[in-house]
């Protein structure tokens, strides 16, 4: 079990002074300012969700690694959660193919290092943090196979992409037999109207690797996605090191 400071426990437990409070909204704003700064310029990219447990000889790493080289094709570079097991997969076919490969990986005690496959990563204290970066620079979303974490940030992007915070972007769930309870599960939720029938179409369920990559390519057709790349400001000390 992860051990949680005691800092993290007081702040938990509701109201604090103003001043520990100010300190916090401080500390949270200079993670979004560094993860700003780290992820600027890589590009439009494509994130991968999935469990840090699976090591290099599960199937599921192999097929995430051979469905991330078929997406960094298109020209998006991957992005990930950083660490190993389904994230180091998702990086390495990015570089298998001589893509690029950023992370965005979370601090903690367990689990969590950065992978050896990522051309640029930053470090996050806080998850909605990651979560924000996750999303905010990606035009397609993949879920692998996963844990808790990897179920947030599935939910995350459909309820953004459901209430219109987000444009809809590709959402693509993979492995019809390791997803089918989850996918009862939401389609009960239709049956008890929680949710609209045409919300089961934000997302796609499938086991093929070249219906996912199709399903991209279209979501590039319907968008007319155009990507600027940001030039660096002299004034914030960027230069052309900062990028991939």
């Amino acid at each position: 079990m992860t051990k949680v400071s005691s800092s993290e426990i007081r702040f938990l437990e509701g109201p604090q002074s103003r001043w520990k409070d100010f300190k916090f909204v401080v500390k949270a704003a200079w993670e979004f300012i560094k993860g700003f700064r780290t992820l600027h310029f890589v590009g439009p990219c494509v994130t991968v969700f999935g469990s840090a447990r699976f090591k290099e000889d599960h199937k599921y790493y192999a097929l995430t690694r051979k469905l991330s080289a078929e997406i960094a094709k298109l020209g998006f570079t991957i992005m990930t959660g950083g660490g190993p097991g389904i994230m180091e997969a998702a990086n390495r076919g990015a570089k298998d193919v001589g893509g690029k490969s950023v992370g965005c990986n979370i601090i903690l005690p367990h689990e969590q290092q950065a992978n050896p496959y990522l051309d640029k990563w930053v470090n996050i204290k806080y998850f909605f943090v990651r979560k924000t970066l996750l999303i905010k620079y990606s035009y397609a979303f993949v879920v692998m196979p996963g844990g808790f974490g990897t179920m947030d940030e599935l939910f995350e992007a459909l309820t953004l992409v459901q209430t219109n915070v987000i444009e809809a972007f590709p959402i693509i769930v993979f492995c019809k037999d390791f997803q089918k309870e989850l996918m009862d599960y939401i389609e009960k939720l239709k049956t008890e109207h929680t949710i609209s029938p045409e919300d089961l179409n934000l997302l796609l369920l499938t086991d093929s690797i070249e219906e996912a990559v199709a399903h991209i390519k279209k979501s590039i057709d319907q968008f007319g996605l155009k990507y600027a790349e940001p030039k660096p400001a002299k004034w914030l000390l960027e230069k052309r090191l900062l990028h991939l």
